[in-house]
């Protein structure tokens, strides 16, 4: 999802979509569109929300639980409390912040990747826009996440805090598929708070949102059984219909 920032060949998804949007909100600016735009970056470390963007980098690790709570309210706007929120206005301003919070995330050793992610990784740009021609308003929300993958204990050999590590991870992805299968089905209760992820990303898996998921698989042979799995979780989540999206528009009020 990252990749490579300062390489052209090698930027992963995140900073990719995140120039086709500045450049979009430059196209619209012949039509009268001016646009405001909003970043923010955390992480889901052992169930535990750290802020990415807070301007010192110990208190991204010393900050207890207790700090950061998910609210959402009635439009479906999600707000995480003492959250760093930063106005952004170029696509160079959210580079720098994607180096920032690549420096506080959690990653560690294991027998399987030299610099494992240990968190989940959630980029949010908020975007609001007027039309200074006809007083249209539209405002949204893209969330852009990085989930650490799932790892078998006998592969990746994660003893003490990388052990803690990959239990959290394993079971934050297992709530995650959970939810995904109660919307599949349906169901009348959808267990979203069951973990910090599924929770923060309520308003993604319904309503009036619209969401991608890639699977990555490894080639290699020896992986075969985590393949087959991520494969049917994906089968899982390409069964499930969450919704029809709505574009947020309003108009400007006059003063």
């Amino acid at each position: 999802m990252m990749g490579n920032p300062e390489l052209e060949d090698q930027k992963g998804m995140i900073p990719r979509s995140l120039e086709q949007i500045f450049q979009a909100s430059q196209t619209l600016n012949s039509q009268g569109w001016r646009y405001k735009m909003q970043a923010s970056m955390l992480e889901i470390y052992n169930e535990t929300i750290r802020d990415l963007l807070a301007t010192n980098r110990m208190a991204v690790q010393d900050v207890g639980a207790s700090k950061y709570s998910i609210k959402h309210d009635t439009n479906g706007n999600t707000n995480v409390s003492d959250l760093t929120i930063i106005d952004v206005t170029s696509i160079n301003e959210v580079s720098s912040l994607l180096r920032r919070a690549a420096q506080s995330r959690s990653v560690g050793r294991t027998q399987m990747n030299e610099e494992s992610s240990r968190s989940h990784c959630v980029f949010t740009l908020r975007i609001f826009g007027v039309n200074e021609g006809t007083d249209q308003q539209v405002q949204g929300v893209l969330n852009l996440i990085d989930l650490a993958g799932s790892e078998r204990l006998n592969k990746s050999g994660a003893t003490g805090d990388r052990l803690k590590e990959t239990v959290a991870i394993n079971k934050s992805l297992s709530c995650l598929s959970d939810v995904i299968f109660s919307i599949a089905k349906k169901e009348e209760h959808v267990p979203f708070r069951n973990s910090k992820l599924t929770y923060l990303l309520q308003p993604c898996l319904g309503g009036d949102s619209k969401t991608l998921m890639f699977v990555n698989l490894s080639p290699e042979a020896s992986s075969t059984g985590e393949s087959l799995c991520s494969l049917r979780f994906a089968a899982r989540v390409n069964s499930c219909e969450i919704g029809i999206p709505r574009r947020q528009t309003q108009m400007r009020s006059s003063q």
